[in-house]
């Protein structure tokens, strides 16, 4: 059997519920052993209902727990860079919550730790991790659909709603900093990072972010071009087209299970990896382990270098916009 490892989770919020679901499916490789909030009757409530016996009432108490290997940032964006690096160096291994960090500067600081310490660091881009990207990449890899000329992605749904203490701006809640990553990511992953960029961010009453989107150019003239709204109807599906057919991933594509391979003189191919009870979270989750058990600091899949400059392009996009970094 292969090597267990004890996680933790740091934070009690919706995403920290589910990334426990998913440790829950593959107790084989994985222990959830601690859990910490901000106050020890947050703690407590959450580690009832997972089992998890060990509930603390601070951050710092959690990262300092002898008995963890791998602490996984679940805590709102702003808090990436000053919970993360407080694992490293109190010596875990840490998978982060997307987005990494609010810029580039503080992406580069935890990476900078890491690689010192040689503890094991990586985003939480879990889409990456599906089974249908891997197809994806493997198709691609193989020529399947000729040269890739260009994407077109969408991560649309209604939401947000503009009220006093919801989602609030401060908090990265926004629609760049939430969901625009996932898009970007795969941008990256496929065609490279961009040589240009441009785009254009809507805001709310509040300064809330709900609307953006963006244009890439990649060598060779390719383009990206991706959408995050959360004023529109559903639309979360992504087109990569081809010299000699196009792939496109069905949604919810950033938590995918289908996609359809269309070749040029071919009938169109359906791919469907049902997810059989899994959260989604699990793949990522085995991937950094993965990566422990094989001596690794990082993963080839979601490299920390790739992680930076996803941010860079995102300082960029904002600065431009007057967001601010």
């Amino acid at each position: 059997m292969s090597e267990k490892y004890n996680w933790a989770i740091l934070g009690t919020g919706a995403v920290a519920n589910r990334f426990a679901k998913a440790l829950a499916n593959i107790t084989d490789q994985a222990e959830l052993v601690a859990v910490g909030s901000r106050t020890q009757a947050s703690a407590e409530k959450f580690a009832e209902v997972y089992g998890i016996p060990a509930a603390h009432g601070s951050y710092q108490a959690l990262a300092d727990d002898p008995n963890v290997d791998i602490v996984y940032i679940g805590t709102p964006h702003p808090f990436h860079h000053r919970d993360a690096k407080m694992c490293l160096e109190a010596g875990k291994h840490v998978l982060c919550e997307k987005a990494f960090t609010m810029n580039a500067e503080e992406a580069e600081d935890l990476i900078k730790t890491a690689r010192e310490k040689k503890l094991f660091l990586m985003e939480a881009m879990w889409t990456r991790f599906f089974p249908v990207q891997v197809k994806v990449r493997e198709l691609l890899a193989e020529g399947a659909i000729g040269d890739p000329q260009g994407l077109n992605i969408h991560h649309n749904y209604v939401g947000l709603p503009e009220l006093p203490d919801a989602y609030p701006n401060e908090l990265g809640m926004g629609t760049f900093m939430d969901q625009a990553p996932y898009g970007m990511g795969l941008a990256f992953s496929i065609l490279g990072p961009p040589i240009r960029t441009t785009g254009i961010g809507t805001f709310g009453a509040r300064g809330l972010n709900l609307q953006v989107s963006g244009v890439f150019e990649h060598d060779g003239g390719r383009l990206t071009t991706w959408m995050a709204s959360r004023t529109t109807y559903d639309v979360k599906d992504v087109v990569i087209a081809g010299s000699e057919g196009k792939i496109e991933i069905h949604s919810a594509w950033y938590k995918p299970t289908a996609m359809t391979l269309y070749v040029k003189g071919k009938d169109p191919e359906f791919i469907e990896f049902p997810l059989d009870g899994y959260v989604g979270y699990e793949y990522e989750a085995m991937e950094v382990m993965n990566c422990i058990r094989e001596g690794k600091i990082e993963s080839e899949i979601m490299p920390l270098d790739e992680t930076l400059a996803i941010m860079e392009t995102m300082d960029t996009m904002r600065v431009e916009w007057g967001f601010g970094k």
